[in-house]
């Protein structure tokens, strides 16, 4: 199995878009989130475009054999007084979860990486929750510390230090 993660051009902004719709259907019941009158979830469109604007975020999309599999959003954080990056959004289709695809990108971004990178979750999703705890217990970071104050506080937040090189 062959795992690519390819920057997304803004040409496929409408791709992420909707792709995104099944990220807010899976997280939909535990965030209290109803569709809109035309059937779709919300989508914050100012704040998708800045994907393609700002420096350091960027839209991946995730490829599995060639086939989209996903994406992964990266943000810079804003969280004061932490200079990193954030594992923003990850999605991953349900066809390709439970194998390794996540771990692999994990270990692709962030320990392939010399910068700190921010996590955060919500320990209500059944999804995201018991990776990220797999994730940061198994994988061989140089710390992870555990951000009292992450900017909002439904959240878990953690920053990452990825092991030297």
């Amino acid at each position: 199995m062959s795992v690519q993660l390819v920057p997304a051009s803004v040409e496929q902004l409408p791709l992420i878009r909707n792709l995104y719709q099944f990220y807010a259907y899976e997280s939909s019941d535990w965030e209290q989130e109803d569709v809109e009158l035309d059937g779709r979830f919300y989508v914050h469109e100012p704040h998708l475009a800045l994907y393609w604007q700002r420096p350091d975020w960027s839209a991946q999309l995730i490829l599995v054999d060639g086939f989209i599999a996903g994406f992964l959003l990266i943000e810079r954080s804003e969280i004061p007084g932490v200079d990193a990056l954030e594992f923003a959004d990850l999605f991953i289709l349900r066809k390709y979860r439970r194998q390794g695809i996540g771990r692999a990108l994990v270990e692709q971004v962030i320990l392939a990486s010399q910068q700190p990178w921010v996590v955060s979750l919500y320990p209500q999703d059944p999804l995201a929750a018991p990776f990220w705890q797999a994730m940061l217990s198994e994988l061989p970071f140089r710390s992870v510390q555990r951000l009292a104050d992450g900017g909002e506080p439904e959240l878990l937040t953690y920053l990452i230090n990825p092991r030297p090189h």
